[in-house]
């Protein structure tokens, strides 16, 4: 969920990006979270996502540029492993969803990490029904994808609730509790402000025998510099209490992709860790990977 300010402003062109003809069943949606107040980001210049493709052509958005925005080689560490988190909860987002435009917190036309992340992701990741974006059931057929949209962006996506570029106490803390901070690519960004450790990030979540992939592109829910639990060994618990004390929110590809029991809802549990790069298998969540850095 964006920390950063009021969406209040987007509502009203939200309608001109979805794409046209798009219609389908609505969803109820959550409650808004507390509003809560974020130092603001300085100002960066943003960058357009990459060329869309066909569904079944791999399809990558543009790469940024290292030097202002990501780590251009993120080396595979050697015997590293990473933290394995059981049972959480994780409720369903979405680009484009709107739950309280009234809400920092309330929207996801733009994440913590990319003020324009609805259009670079490429509209609507589901159906817009009366004017809102709703999420979409996803099936293996067409590899988890949106069926009324053509995404420029990995439709595998994710929070966590540790926000390293917005959040003050997340940002001082990044380099020290974040296990891949001094890797080659990560070191020395500790206070560049414009570079997230976290956006693009994979992780590895399973539910019932079912193993999925996804990218983090956002952060929370409900707490933002949470490093006890997105960090800490020995299964630790997260420290919000919103929507059944969720852990993560996932998007409507990982929904189907893990086989949900709910379309929208917050009983769905997950076990999930951090992996590298190296470490993913080919999946449909390797067809099109987002490659953007931060964008504000």
């Amino acid at each position: 969920m964006p920390t950063r300010r009021a969406v209040t402003i987007f509502v009203l062109s939200v309608a001109m990006l979805f794409p046209a003809g798009c219609s389908g069943a609505a969803v109820p949606d959550r409650a808004a979270p507390p509003a809560s107040a974020r130092p603001p980001a300085s100002a960066r210049p943003s960058v357009s996502a990459g060329p869309s493709g066909s569904l079944g052509s791999p399809v990558t958005g543009t790469l940024v540029p290292p030097s202002t925005r990501g780590p251009a080689v993120r080396a595979r560490p050697h015997g590293r492993r990473y933290p394995l988190h059981t049972g959480i909860v994780a409720t369903t987002f979405w680009v484009g969803e709107i739950f309280d435009p009234h809400s920092p917190n309330g929207s996801q036309v733009i994440s913590t990490y990319d003020v324009h992340w609805l259009r670079h992701y490429g509209g609507c990741d589901g159906v817009v029904t009366g004017g809102r974006c709703q999420t979409q059931r996803r099936v293996a057929a067409n590899g988890f994808f949106p069926t009324l949209m053509t995404p420029r962006e990995n439709p595998f996506y994710l929070d966590l609730p540790f926000d390293d570029v917005n959040d003050a106490a997340a940002f001082s803390q990044r380099a020290r509790f974040i296990p891949w901070a001094h890797d080659r690519g990560y070191a020395g960004h500790a206070h560049d402000p414009a570079f997230s450790y976290m956006k693009n990030r994979w992780v590895k979540l399973t539910r019932d025998g079912r193993a999925c992939y996804g990218q983090i592109e956002d952060a929370g829910p409900g707490v933002y510099d949470d490093y006890r639990y997105v960090f800490g060994a020995g299964d630790p618990r997260p420290a919000s209490r919103l929507y059944n004390r969720a852990g993560l929110d996932v998007s409507p590809a990982l929904t189907g992709c893990l086989g949900f029991s709910e379309l929208n809802g917050d009983d769905n549990r997950v076990d999930w860790q951090f992996v590298d790069a190296a470490e993913v298998p080919t999946g449909p969540w390797t067809r099109l990977v987002t490659t953007q850095g931060v964008s504000e």
